[in-house]
């Protein structure tokens, strides 16, 4: 889709971060953009941010839920018509040892990660192939490549993502969909809320629920280096160029590249993963199974 102007976007996980980016660039190019997200509060926020004259629809929406992700759809649709490119964004995390997590808290992240994605996937796909015209942005996250140690939940999700993506091309493409492109975004550090996802925890979920295994320094560090981490206007940027471009795989961080690579020498070689590292800004590392 070399041009966007006029076209509508449907962005979920809208009101901050890489989602509010992205509706940004979008309506930047001189899309409509139906915005949706679980926080009205912060939704409502956003909105009031954008620049004079932006065409966007809000929708309160939990995607974890196929129903209010198909009236997302309906909505979108019943205010511009159609729908061109839909960007599956919204996230959660949880940290700790993969096996302290109990049924709440996999429920919650897979249901927002993985499953808002599938929900998505679901909905709007064959309204893109109807029209002959469409470009979908699933989010995953460089969790999706390599497998860090204390983000087990992330992780899945994000692995899941990845291959749902790679999966969802293929049939396109065997579907002769050829007028629908399909992108998967694999963002390192980027300064975004995401270590706050807290915020949005079901209600039925108590505090007993939630794995909080990580003291207080690792917390702390995380949110350091999230907080110095790429600005979401430069990845939306990227997002931009790929749906234009047609390229599938959004990598924001090259110089981590070499972690994906080290990894599939090892699958390939029959090697046990091993710890690697990451970078949490210049000079710093993060310890993180790379294989």
């Amino acid at each position: 889709m070399e041009e966007l102007s006029g076209k509508v976007a449907v962005v979920t996980g809208a009101a901050s971060g890489i989602g509010l980016a992205m509706t940004k660039a979008f309506i930047g190019e001189g899309m409509k953009v139906a915005m949706a997200d679980i926080e009205a509060g912060a939704l409502a926020t956003a909105v009031a941010g954008l620049p004079d004259g932006a065409e966007v629809l809000t929708v309160v929406a939990d995607v974890s839920d196929q129903s209010q992700v198909e009236g997302l759809r309906d909505a979108a649709v019943d205010r511009f018509g159609t729908v061109h490119v839909v960007c599956n964004n919204a996230g959660v995390s949880a940290g700790g040892p993969i096996w302290l997590a109990d049924q709440a808290e996999w429920d919650w992240v897979l249901g927002v990660n993985l499953f808002g994605v599938v929900n998505g996937v679901r909905a709007f796909t064959p309204l893109l192939i109807e029209q002959g015209e469409g470009h979908i942005v699933n989010t995953a996250s460089m969790a999706g490549l390599v497998s860090a140690p204390f983000m087990g939940l992330y992780n899945v999700s994000k692995h899941g993502v990845v291959t749902l993506s790679e999966t969802l091309l293929s049939d396109l493409q065997l579907a002769g969909a050829e007028g629908v492109g399909v992108s998967v975004l694999c963002p390192g550090w980027v300064n975004t809320r995401i270590h706050e996802a807290g915020r949005n925890r079901p209600a039925t979920m108590s505090d007993s629920d939630e794995v909080q295994t990580m003291d207080a320094s690792m917390q702390e560090f995380i949110a350091g280096v999230i907080a110095a981490g790429l600005d979401p206007n430069d990845v939306a940027a990227m997002v931009v160029h790929a749906i234009k471009t047609d390229r599938f795989y959004i990598l924001t961080h090259p110089d981590w590249m070499h972690f994906v690579s080290a990894r599939t020498d090892r699958i390939v070689e029959g090697e046990n993963p091993i710890l690697a590292s990451l970078p949490s800004g210049p000079g710093d590392d993060l310890a993180l199974d790379a294989g």
